[in-house]
């Protein structure tokens, strides 16, 4: 049975992570008493003495807990934004190609931001076949359940939602998301691409566009349907829709992702639909642990 020790199992992707590791027969959890949770000490010796440790802080702690594991076996998942660029970190979005192995034989990997996910899963395939330049300026939307934005939005949306919450809601107006810098990086492209995020007044769930121009549809569904022909928790439905609408709550509650693509031939749409707490942060770090752990990399998972 493997030891996996959560620091930072108090948020609201480490919650999830525990809860659903707690019903597991191959794993048995690390938890350190609350009186002991912060205490530096005791982190440290439970970081070093589990076969995987998954960081669930903000970028600066996560930082100072990388640093204290020091026991060479020990692998250690960050979902934090601190190591998603870092050179010696493996970045964790296994359907890519070649990173599946990469993330297996790795000691240190940088779990995906979730708008950065669905952006990458869209992009980085059409990079690679050459239907988007690596010069190109893409434009992007994401709309997203307000539980990415942890516990306060939680309770904002929850108890005190005023009229205003009743909309989408866009951020990041300044156009310095802290996902660009992994978005650009990991898909190739030469330039940050001008990214709208909007949170929605539903609990989970995400949608992320990017608007494209005079590309040829055919060639990015079969660019699709090959690059994620038998892929992990990533699959390509055409351009299926809800009678003509698209649900960014579609996968709540599920570590999927779906991709489709519209348009015409003017003008195309590539969306990606999952859940920003499944495969966009806790299901995404499962599966990198099922990896890094040798077993099937959907168990424990909703497809």
């Amino acid at each position: 049975m493997k030891r996996v020790f959560i620091d930072g199992s108090a948020g609201t992707t480490g919650l999830r992570i525990r809860e659903r590791l707690s019903a597991r027969g191959d794993i048995c959890l690390d938890v350190l008493p609350e009186e002991f949770r912060k205490d530096a000490s005791a982190r440290r010796d439970a970081l070093n003495s589990c076969d995987v440790a998954i960081l669930c802080l903000p970028d600066a702690a996560a930082v100072e807990a990388a640093g204290m594991v020091e026991n060479p076996a020990v692998a250690v998942i960050d979902t934090s934004t601190a190591h998603r660029t870092a050179p010696d970190w493996q970045y964790g979005f296994p359907e890519l190609k070649g990173l599946r192995e990469k993330i297996c034989s790795s000691k240190r990997i940088a779990n995906p931001g979730c708008h950065a996910s669905g952006f990458i899963a869209l992009v980085a395939p059409l990079v690679e076949a050459g239907i988007v330049a690596r010069d190109e300026r893409l434009c992007a939307f994401s709309l997203t359940g307000y539980s990415g934005g942890g516990k306060k939005m939680i309770a904002d949306y929850e108890t005190a939602a005023t009229p205003l919450h009743a909309g989408g809601r866009q951020y990041a107006l300044s156009q310095n998301h802290k996902h660009l810098p992994e978005m650009a990086k990991v898909c190739g492209l030469d330039f940050e691409p001008c990214f709208s995020p909007v949170v929605v007044p539903h609990r989970c769930g995400m949608e992320v566009t990017v608007q494209l121009a005079g590309k040829d549809m055919r060639a990015i569904g079969e660019c699709y349907a090959d690059y994620y022909s038998g892929s992990g928790m990533v699959s390509f439905a055409g351009e299926r829709s809800e009678e003509g609408f698209l649900s960014s709550a579609a996968f709540s509650g599920r570590d999927g992702m779906e991709i489709c693509v519209f348009g015409n031939p003017a003008r195309q749409i590539v969306v990606s639909r999952f859940d920003n707490l499944g495969k966009g942060a806790s299901g995404a770090a499962i599966q990198n642990l099922n990896i890094v752990l040798g077993v099937d990399e959907k168990t424990g998972l909703v497809p």
